[in-house]
């Protein structure tokens, strides 16, 4: 018996994708891949903003405690005219107790050498975009000094002493 030849199905012609149709989506693709970079850039902004205002303000309870504990002067010294000197224990209790009012923390004792106090405060800011990417806490510290010093008016100006 002859071999019977097969039949043969004609091959159904494979489609030629074009560039338009291999590209189709891409645009999506880089909207949404751009949105989250804006989102993350306009994050950043905004709490490195809230990060440099902390900081500010952790720098200016610094100074305020700083000059609170320079105001706590041996009276009887500076009113017998013996000079100024500082009550330490009392300027370490107004300035921490300044701080701790404002909300913050002492980032270290309250340091009271002669004439001088300083100040270090900490904290620390949320951001409000940043944990997004695993960003939770920001720490910032502020530091401050003040010195007392006694100022005698001659003919209507101060003059420090």
């Amino acid at each position: 018996m002859p071999a019977v030849p097969a039949r043969t199905v004609p091959r159904r012609p494979r489609a030629r994708r074009t560039r338009h149709e291999a590209e189709r989506g891409s645009v999506s693709i880089w909207l949404a891949l751009g949105a989250f970079v804006m989102i993350v850039v306009v994050g950043m902004a905004v709490d490195l903003s809230g990060q440099v205002l902390a900081q500010q303000h952790a720098r200016d309870v610094a100074q305020q405690a700083a000059r609170v504990g320079a105001q706590q002067v041996v009276a009887s010294e500076a009113l017998s005219g013996r000079g100024i000197s500082l009550d330490a224990g009392r300027a370490r209790q107004a300035a921490g107790g300044f701080v701790g009012q404002a909300g913050l923390a002492l980032g270290r004792p309250v340091v009271v050498a002669g004439d001088r106090v300083e100040v270090t405060t900490r904290d620390s800011y949320t951001p409000k975009f940043l944990g997004i990417i695993g960003i939770r806490s920001m720490p910032v510290s502020g530091e401050g000094e003040a010195r007392a010093i006694r100022t005698l008016v001659v003919g209507g100006q101060p003059v420090e002493r």
